[in-house]
């Protein structure tokens, strides 16, 4: 195994809080000089955050593979932040047409970290599950205008264009390789993680995915089971189970 990638929320964190096992966590990979690559439905100003802030991190994927920010060192050791979109600039334009139509037709509001959106935009599932049928609509009316939607934890995602997380990963890897596919690992906990479930060989899902396993069309490769394997405890255990 050469690099991990991980899916944020309900994965590395505990429902929307990291704990002290997102740092075990990056203090086994790094011990044994393994990057961790962050895959998130979050918004690319997440990204900035974490990279800012955990200085073992050089690359996060955000806005459910919209785009990619990454951290460079130059030799007087200052760090650079860069991003990069993975969809075209004039599909992000459409985007922000839409999203404004959306919330002029309907009674709701975009996620607060949709200010820091750029190739996605978001939508609280508390606001959707309270409301049935204001979330049938919503589903609707992106259904009709042919915007691209997904769930995660805690947003109901939309996009245009073609943006996914696997092909993020296959991005990341054909420009910072040399690293195959089959020599990393994804773990994910989410119906936004199924483009990975799908085709990594090696894709685990924590054992909260058990939420989802009823609705959910593509599954991990290996799915963990238990209260020790929830959350960031399932890949920091089953992480120590590869790398002894």
């Amino acid at each position: 195994m050469k690099l991990v990638f991980s899916d944020f929320d309900g994965t590395i964190t505990y429902n929307d809080e990291l704990t002290v096992h997102f740092h075990d966590i990056l203090k086994l990979l790094k011990g044994h000089g393994v990057p961790l690559v962050i895959c998130t439905g979050r918004s690319k100003s997440w990204a900035h955050f974490l990279l800012s802030h955990f200085f073992d991190l050089t690359h996060v994927i955000s806005e459910g593979g919209g785009t990619l920010s990454s951290v460079t060192v130059d030799g007087l050791g200052r760090r650079h932040l860069s991003d990069r979109l993975l969809v075209p600039e004039e599909e992000a334009d459409r985007l922000e047409k839409i999203a404004q139509e959306l919330v002029q037709k309907f009674p709701l509001r975009l996620s607060v970290d949709s200010f820091g959106r750029h190739t996605d935009r978001a939508i609280e599932l508390s606001d959707l599950n309270d409301n049935p049928s204001l979330d049938k609509e919503v589903r609707a009316f992106l259904k009709e205008n042919e915007v691209n939607f997904s769930t995660s934890n805690v947003h109901l995602n939309f996009w245009c264009g073609e943006i996914s997380k696997m092909k993020a990963i296959n991005t990341f890897l054909s420009e910072y390789g040399p690293q195959e596919l089959e020599e990393t690992l994804f773990f994910g906990d989410s119906l936004n993680d199924q483009s990975v479930f799908r085709d990594h060989p090696k894709s685990v899902g924590v054992a909260n995915i058990a939420k989802v396993l009823d609705v959910i069309e593509h599954r991990p490769a290996v799915i963990l089971t238990g209260e020790e394997n929830e959350g960031p405890l399932g890949v920091l255990n089953y992480l120590k189970s590869l790398l002894k």
